[in-house]
């Protein structure tokens, strides 16, 4: 096992490893810029070094201030956490090249499941279904007429060299889809540092589902199930639950097995994450892999009870898997609310400032993963989730009544938040019988 690990990023992801660090008994470092001065993290940290300034380009995201933290600091690795340099090869072989072990997976397995148009080409060899559409990057408009003329409207134009919603857009003609492979080009661009895009069919009514992996160096892998991440808006997720309340024992062993497959022939190690959209006949299709923990492990862990920070850590220190999948049981439903300093009612505009009251909700089967407090000011620079509500309970009817008496405390003041959005999410009918897709959002709240 490590001795110390340098957290190379901030927030409550920062916390969330630093607390799996002190039930390892590994030291930690955290990083920080001078905006994040103030931050909780800072506090539970064995030590803690400034890295630069407020804007993530020179902090957070200079790979030179990060390793030389990590080298002064001694460190035998370092976590990069999900967002920032969490999938960056060169990060990763950087780390390598300084003898400081990167928990995550190797940079030649980052490369092949991080461009996303290499990891469909993937796919498709290995028979796993995937969305009709472009076979490689789009290189201008007019290829991507014709691409949407062949497979038909409405398609999304993606980034390929990254998630998150960003470099993402919906064309239903012509017009739209050149004005939108433009403006995706320039998001994607700004965003990854790679404008390439890819086009593919737009899947109607669909649901969003991801698998969870783990794979050790030793050849081990198995998959955690699934997370239903179908509840969005612009294509960034509000609410995920495991299970998803239309998985069925086949399905979730057809999608597992191709989320093993896929990691297997990648050559993947660590945690990792398969997504995949599910249509209404439940046929479904790989969209990407995302080669890190995700904002919304939570709630895996709770249904199967293994903590993936730990595993993550215990992985990148060579040790074997200590169970197999036929060992793997899900117990239970998981539902997490990411509570994000946004104003709905604004386009979810952000909403930086002071917190002045901040009260956490409690009682039996209640997780709270954040970093702040009353007094803790939101800096501008950085994505706006201030926190994630995590419920767990025996069935998904009890889970909603548990996350909606959950919210009902949950006070955040000083600033605005998506907690009355999700308060309203819980009470609409279709949420409630699960009968959502990933238009749920912009359908019924016109958000």
């Amino acid at each position: 096992m490590f001795s110390r690990i340098l957290i190379a990023n901030r927030g409550e992801i920062a916390l969330r490893i630093i607390r799996a660090c002190k039930e390892l008994g590994v030291e930690t470092v955290a990083v920080y810029s001078e905006a994040d001065r103030n931050s909780l993290y800072l506090k539970l940290a064995d030590y803690a070094i400034c890295i630069g300034p407020g804007p993530a380009a020179k902090s957070y995201l200079d790979i030179s201030r990060i390793v030389s933290a990590a080298e002064i600091a001694d460190v035998d690795a370092i976590h990069p956490g999900y967002g920032f340099l969490s999938e960056n090869a060169h990060f990763a072989e950087v780390c390598e090249s300084c003898h400081i072990k990167f928990i995550g997976p190797p940079p030649e397995a980052s490369r092949a499941t991080g461009d996303t148009v290499n990891a469909r080409e993937l796919a498709k060899r290995l028979k796993i279904p995937t969305i009709p559409g472009s076979e490689t990057a789009v290189k201008d408009d007019k290829e991507s007429l014709e691409i949407a003329h062949r497979v038909g409207y409405p398609v999304m134009i993606k980034a390929a060299g990254g998630g998150g919603g960003r470099g993402m857009r919906m064309a239903h003609n012509d017009v739209s889809l050149v004005h939108n492979f433009i403006a995706a080009q320039a998001e994607a661009g700004a965003a990854f540092k790679n404008s390439a895009v890819y086009i593919e069919k737009y899947i109607e009514k669909a649901r969003h589902i991801e698998i969870q992996i783990l794979a050790d160096q030793h050849g081990n892998i198995v998959h955690l199930g699934e997370r239903d991440c179908t509840i969005q808006r612009r294509f960034q997720k509000l609410i995920e639950e495991a299970p998803s309340p239309v998985m069925t024992h086949s399905l979730r062993k057809d999608m597992g097995n191709s989320a093993i497959s896929f990691a297997r022939a990648a050559k993947y190690v660590n945690a990792g994450t398969c997504e995949f959209l599910v249509d209404e006949r439940h046929r479904y299709y790989f969209i990407e892999m995302n080669a890190r923990i995700q904002v919304e492990h939570p709630v895996t862990e709770m249904v199967t009870g293994i903590d993936l920070v730990k595993e993550q850590i215990r992985i990148a220190a060579g040790e074997k898997l200590r169970f197999r999948q036929g060992d793997i049981t899900w117990t239970g439903v998981a539902i997490e609310c990411r509570i994000n300093a946004e104003n709905p009612n604004d386009g979810f505009k952000p909403s930086p400032g002071r917190i002045t009251t901040y009260y956490a909700p409690g009682g039996p089967g209640v997780r709270i993963d954040s970093h702040v407090y009353s007094g803790y000011s939101i800096p501008p620079f950085y994505d706006s989730m201030i926190g994630k509500l995590i419920v767990h309970r025996p069935t998904r009817d009890e889970a909603v009544q548990a996350m909606k008496r959950a919210l009902s405390e949950f006070v955040v003041e000083g600033v605005q938040t998506t907690i009355p959005l999700h308060l309203a999410i819980f009470d609409h009918t279709q949420y409630i019988k699960g009968q959502v897709d990933t238009t749920f959002i912009e359908s019924y709240f016109g958000k």
